[in-house]
């Protein structure tokens, strides 16, 4: 198992993706040389958790539609990814169900006329709950980064909750901030 570091950057996973593309985390695995996949362990309505209904402006409970994916990098687990749209959004569509999305999810959400202007992340570090051991195959003791990014559209309506878990010995944030 390869436990080098990953220096992960958010731009790549902001902005939708021309024709023909594939997903955004093969390909930026693959420029550095890596194999990038996925792994769709759930999709469809839940209730909304409060920190997710919080942040998309809903009641506490209120149903949302989860993609929970397990990114994989080299076939070895690197991150614990959920993923949160309004119902209204997202219900009936490709994100509620578990088929690979052409171009990813950012991609459709834009054709279906959402799109991203303003996204703000919050990063924390704490310690693993069981499933993210088993799942991350990681030790008790083991620190993980759980990053939450909140996407809101141009009238700053929040499209999507992305709630990541990821090994924090494995990982590197990178943040590139333009300025003017």
């Amino acid at each position: 198992m390869s436990m080098s570091r990953w220096v992960s950057t958010s731009m790549p996973y902001l902005a939708p993706r021309e024709r023909g593309q594939g997903d955004a985390w093969s390909a930026e695995a693959a420029a550095m040389g890596r194999r990038g996949s996925q792994r769709i362990v759930h999709a469809g309505e839940v209730p909304s958790p409060a920190e997710v209904a919080a942040l998309l402006a809903t009641p506490d409970g209120e149903p949302v539609v989860v993609r929970r994916r397990l990114i994989l990098l080299d076939d070895e687990p690197n991150e614990l990814t959920n993923t949160y749209y309004p119902a209204a959004i997202a219900r009936g569509t490709q994100l509620a169900g578990t088929a690979k999305i052409r171009g990813g999810a950012v991609t459709l959400l834009a054709e279906l006329g959402h799109v991203g202007a303003l996204v703000r992340e919050d990063v924390t570090v704490g310690l693993p709950d069981e499933e993210e051991q088993e799942v991350l195959r990681i030790a008790a003791t083991d620190p993980v980064l759980r990053l939450t990014r909140l996407t809101l559209d141009r009238e700053e309506r929040p499209i999507q909750v992305d709630r990541m878990v990821m090994p924090a010995q494995r990982q590197q944030l990178r943040y590139e901030i333009r300025i003017g």
